[in-house]
């Protein structure tokens, strides 16, 4: 408690003398490292946000139920509600993280919790074809540690993706997963609040999650969008009919806060559905599994520096995401002969677990300055007014990390038809700056000597960013265990721009993004582009292509958008781990779901995605169960 009470102090002194920005930093770093660790589990144990039933500290009240859950992400949660919804089947829910604090629920400080213990800390391994500006050239990997999973600490970002995407899958041998037949899930999760979309067949407002419009505009976005038109755009809406063009951002917020899946699935819950339990700091180790049968049976976890273990009637659902997935398989020995064998894990059954990695690999860059006065993002803003406005469902805080609009493109270099859209750029009223490099530069594990030479001279100083984003890498990666340790991290080999073609598209970006800031509206506002070179860059004459190129491999970062590391697939495909019910092949009674089953990287943002799976896998999961009374 102490804690807080420090720190609002700390916001009240740093307001009412009309300077926040160096005590609300130090504030934010010690305070968001130690309140996940010190406080959450008061918060859950006590109630205060509705988790009544968390069973902190000790084991469950049952040695068995019918479903296990491993992981409380968007899937998790769902696939936690929707079982639960019968009420003669025990389902337990296990998640390694803590729950969800007040300020994770403040949409502005998103980038902060890349710096907590509410992310996993994973960093890729080092190449030397990307990541050029970050600490010791690897790229951080952040995924959620909490109740919630990645929905609790990412920016919020609903984008489904495009009709395209789904119809490939079921035309693979995904039965079930053409995009008619995976709509009404993203409608039944879906509670949309947008102005003008009311009657839009493509949005429910009737679901648990929340999805509004960011309450929050910024005088800069509003000249984005304009001059994006100018330039030949068209405002469309990216979970409607067509995905091509420029439109504001559409939020997992709810009157401007955080709607985690927690919040949104889990929170209505607690107090109704006694045959539904939630374990939190409980990290699960491996999937129990006759290796005769072949049949999974439980789970093993340690909470509390104690090992237990906990059965299940029915099945275990692995939930964990695209990471914990495949690396809880390969510790019960579902893998790659030669992988597991090399790390003394007896081998069940023999798939490509962690092979097919794809990543929406982003450049954040370029960047230009405006002539105008306190439009852009900085930490100076946010007094005590500010924070009244937020409690009231409005004002700066409100903006989602930033993201203010997308716009989604499709470049020269793709030969896919014209209704697919190949970049996205995302538009940003600030920088890696507006913060003073306590959140974002961590978060992106940016050098101090880049930031000092590059960003920190735009402290102050009204500008605005896009990151571009590429949706369908022709790169892939994978992942491998260490050890058989389930507490070392994997080892991630992401292989970013092993295809030059994707550093090409890229630069498409750059250049569409280079020709709407030449657009009336920015110019309006005197937009330049800042010209301050990347260190390692200097050698190449700023602005050319290679210099671009350059650059591109050195702001290399990635948006929480790994996916395929389970793939789904028939069993006629080799690469597949899990059939289209989510089934691992050759083991009776697990199933993973999650974004790990996604088999090539989406036209969208991965989080809609994985509560769509969660809802279509508890149907699928009820017409198998529910001819089975028992």
């Amino acid at each position: 408690m102490w804690k807080r009470i420090v720190f609002w102090c700390v916001i009240l002194i740093g307001s009412c003398n009309g300077f926040l920005s160096y005590a609300f930093n130090e504030a934010m770093k010690n305070y968001l490292y130690q309140i996940n660790v010190v406080e959450s589990n008061q918060y859950g144990s006590h109630g205060q946000y509705g988790y009544s039933d968390l069973l902190n500290g000790k084991s469950p009240t049952l040695q068995e139920y019918d479903f296990i859950i491993v992981g409380s992400g968007p899937a998790g949660c769902v696939l936690a509600n929707r079982l639960s919804e019968q009420s003669r089947w025990k389902v337990l829910l296990l998640e390694a993280g803590e729950p969800e604090t007040f300020l994770h629920k403040i949409p502005i400080f998103a980038a902060f919790f890349q710096s907590t213990a509410s992310n996993w800390g994973y960093i890729a391994e080092r190449n030397e074809g990307y990541c050029w500006g970050m600490d010791d050239q690897r790229c951080g990997f952040p995924r959620g540690k909490a109740l919630g999973g990645t929905s609790a600490i990412n920016y919020m970002i609903y984008n489904r993706g495009n009709r395209r995407d789904f119809d490939r899958w079921a035309e693979a041998g995904n039965y079930g997963w053409s995009y008619d037949e995976v709509l009404p899930y993203f409608l039944k999760s879906e509670g949309a609040n947008l102005r003008g979309k009311e009657n839009s067949p493509y949005h429910n407002r009737t679901g648990p999650l929340s999805v509004e419009d960011v309450p929050y505009k910024s005088k800069l976005v509003r000249a984005f969008v304009k001059g994006s038109k100018e330039m030949g755009h068209q405002e469309i809406d990216y979970n409607g009919a067509t995905q091509v063009g420029v439109s504001y951002s559409q939020a997992n917020t709810f009157h401007g806060r955080r709607d985690s899946a927690a919040r949104a699935f889990i929170e209505p819950i607690m107090h109704s559905r006694k045959n539904l339990h939630v374990l939190t700091s409980a990290r699960v180790t491996k999937v129990l599994i006759n290796p005769k049968t072949k049949t999974a049976y439980g789970v093993e976890y340690v909470k509390n520096k104690r090992k237990y273990q906990v059965f299940s009637r029915k099945e275990v659902i692995l939930s964990a995401g695209t990471f914990n997935s495949p690396q809880l398989l390969m510790l019960s020995g579902i893998g790659i002969k030669e992988q597991l064998h090399r790390i003394n894990v007896s081998i069940i059954q023999e798939l490509p677990v962690g092979r097919n990695m794809y990543d929406h690999m982003s450049h954040f860059g370029p960047t230009f300055t405006v002539n105008t006065t306190g439009q852009s993002l900085n930490a100076n803003q946010i007094q005590i007014p500010q924070l009244n406005q937020f409690l009231k469902g409005h004002g700066i805080m409100t903006t989602i990390g930033g993201v203010e609009a997308l716009n989604l493109i499709k470049t020269k270099n793709s030969n896919e038809p014209m209704d697919l859209p190949d970049i996205e750029l995302i538009f940003v009223p600030g920088s890696i700056a507006s913060d003073q490099g306590s959140g974002l530069r961590k978060g992106l594990r940016l050098t101090q000597a880049l930031y000092d030479q590059v960003y920190k001279p735009l402290d102050g100083i009204d500008h605005w960013s896009v990151m571009i984003m590429l949706f369908h890498p022709k790169s892939k990666g994978y992942l491998e265990l260490k050890d058989n340790n389930p507490f070392h991290w994997p080892r991630f080999y992401p292989n970013y721009f092993e295809n030059e073609e994707d550093v090409e598209t890229i630069l498409e970006g750059i250049k569409e993004t280079i020709r709407i800031a030449n657009s009336p509206a920015m110019q309006k506002l005197g937009t330049k582009i800042y010209d301050v070179p990347l260190p390692n860059c200097r050698s190449l004459e700023f602005g050319t292509d290679d210099y671009w190129r350059c650059s591109i491999r050195t702001l290399s970062c990635t948006l929480h958008h790994q996916v395929g590391t389970c793939k789904m697939g028939p069993a006629s495909d080799s690469s597949a781990v899990v059939d289209p019910e989510l089934r691992v092949h050759g083991v009776n009674r697990l199933r993973v779901v999650d974004t790990s089953i996604i088999p090539n990287p989406p036209t969208s943002h991965t989080a809609a995605a994985s509560y769509m799976i969660g809802e279509k896998a508890s149907d699928m999961i009820k017409a198998t169960w529910e001819t089975q009374r028992s």
